[in-house]
């Protein structure tokens, strides 16, 4: 079957391979980064990173989705001109977002740090993400006009060009200049961060630029100022207060892990090790194979716009089914692999023991926040933009509250977190699922999005397990035991599914 480079299968079927070398690179760089600096410091970084996503919210993420909505919507409609409006219109409000949100945090960065972040070593890190906030701002608007209008191979090349150079960028000035004391290291990590940044953002800048030039005097209506605000604002501000209130839950439940666990009785050293092992090294981990769900996401979304543009809800349903179908077919077996072989990865990948703790839990909440994450691409691309926010607040209000209770019991400890954030994603999926069942009239198909592909997932690990354990104590060392237990696995999930009647072929190249 020959695809069409503008179909939704080839962009996510792109994406999807870009987004594994992506992946991969950054996990090496990841377990590179952990054996530089530490637990401890990769805690304190951990830190920073909300502060960076608070950002990005505040002054990007709502104009992104827009662009790839409405991109979509003039494309489908042949109107380029407007397309070009609407991208000067969304970098200027970017920019007159982002003036305020730096000077606050240039003026604040000192309470910030030691009452909002609970460390004042985090100070250097908080000042220098402002470069780079501004350039993955510009950088973002940009990718997202391509994912807009189908042409994903210029993002999709920038993309893992951006992790070899960030990659590239951050470990050269840590080997040059360590050892230095925390607080500049975690700087260190932020100047590399803006460096690959730079590129990208100068990048898709000039591919954008040319692309649009190549359009200047094609026919099309050009909205007004008023109307294209307009727009802009009912898909950005939804998107937007998801993103700014999900992020902030997100760094309060960072901040209160590590003070929970020190009054708890841990040292503030141990506390912020424990938490850089989960949130650094643990949950990267089994999020590694999830590649296929940004890349689906990224291409969902516009496509869906576009049918619902058109009025093709048919469509919208047919991809809509397709896309959970994909979603369980790949993340439930990859899942079942790393809950069986995480602990030995773990120990083999950052030399870290506890790395492998809490595996189970863990890999059914990403499970979970997976399949959130593709109905919350559905709602918003059907135009169902409060629905996805309400959802996405009501599992972020759900995360802390059970992270800051549950942590707080006599031995709980970070069991807490790993129950709040299984909790979390169980809600927004069932949240989001009635959200898309309602806007669009899809049935669920129980046995095939999720019977199917979980019972030969659960099969493919238990044999999997027994597999590795016989070669183990057949003295076969671990890292040839897990490729062939990682290849025996995926062989045996590959029939158990056609024995159920389910092929990927009939999902991926079904006409």
């Amino acid at each position: 079957m020959k695809l069409d480079r503008t179909s939704m299968l080839y962009g996510t079927l792109l994406l999807t391979g870009t987004g594994i070398c992506s992946q991969a690179l950054g996990f090496v760089y990841r377990i590179l980064l952990s054996r530089l600096i530490g637990a401890e410091v990769m805690g304190l970084y951990q830190l920073v990173m909300p502060v960076y996503s608070v950002l990005m919210s505040i002054t990007a993420v709502g104009l992104t989705a827009a662009v790839s909505n409405l991109s979509a919507s003039y494309h489908a409609v042949g109107n380029r001109a407007a397309i070009a409006a609407l991208l000067r219109r969304c970098l200027t409000l970017f920019l007159v977002l982002f003036a305020p949100a730096a000077a606050v945090t240039v003026l604040c960065y000192d309470p910030i740090s030691v009452y909002l972040l609970g460390d004042a070593r985090t100070q250097t890190g908080l000042v220098l993400l402002l470069p780079c906030v501004l350039l993955t701002g510009v950088e973002n608007l940009h990718k997202h006009y391509f994912y807009g209008t189908g042409n994903v191979r210029p993002p999709a090349a920038v993309e893992l060009c951006e992790q070899v150079i960030r990659a590239g960028a951050v470990l050269g000035l840590l080997v040059l200049f360590l050892p230095q004391n925390p607080e500049r290291t975690v700087a260190l990590i932020v100047l590399g961060m803006t460096a690959c940044e730079l590129f990208s953002a100068l990048t898709l800048l000039l591919l954008a630029r040319r692309s649009l030039d190549r359009a200047a005097g094609l026919p099309g209506r050009v909205p007004g100022r008023r109307e294209l605000n307009r727009k802009v604002a009912a898909l950005a501000l939804p998107v937007a207060m998801t993103s700014l209130l999900g992020n902030l839950m997100g760094s309060a439940t960072a901040v209160i892990i590590p003070q929970q666990l020190v009054r708890a009785g841990a040292e503030v050293s141990q506390a912020m090790s424990a938490f850089g092992v989960l949130c650094g090294m643990t949950i990267p981990m089994l999020c590694l194979p999830t590649a296929f769900i940004g890349a689906l996401g990224l291409t969902l979304m516009p496509r869906l716009a576009q049918a619902a543009a058109l009025g093709r809800t048919d469509l919208v349903r047919s991809r809509l089914d397709r896309a959970m179908l994909a979603t369980s077919v790949l993340v439930l077996p990859a899942m079942a692999l790393l809950t069986v072989l995480g602990p030995t990865l773990g120990v083999l990948l950052f030399r870290e023991p506890t790395a492998g703790n809490y595996l189970l839990p863990l890999a059914v909440g990403v499970a979970l926040s997976c399949w959130q994450a593709v109905l919350s691409g559905a709602l918003n691309g059907v135009g169902r933009q409060r629905t996805a926010a309400r959802n996405a607040l009501l599992s972020a209000v759900a995360e802390l509250g059970c992270t800051y209770f549950l942590m707080g019991l006599p031995g709980v400890g970070l069991r807490g977190y790993v129950a709040g954030f299984v909790l979390s994603a169980a809600l927004g999926a069932c949240l989001n699922w009635r959200g898309v069942r309602k806007a669009t009239g899809l049935k669920a198909r129980f046995f095939a999005w999720c019977a199917a592909p979980g019972l030969a997932a659960l099969l493919m690990g238990l044999v999997t397990r027994l597999l590795f354990l016989t070669l183990r104590s057949r003295g076969l060392a671990d890292i040839p035991n897990l490729g062939v237990c990682l290849v025996f696995g995926g062989v045996f999930y590959l029939a158990a599914l056609q024995a159920q009647g389910v092929s990927l072929r009939s999902i991926f190249f079904r006409k």
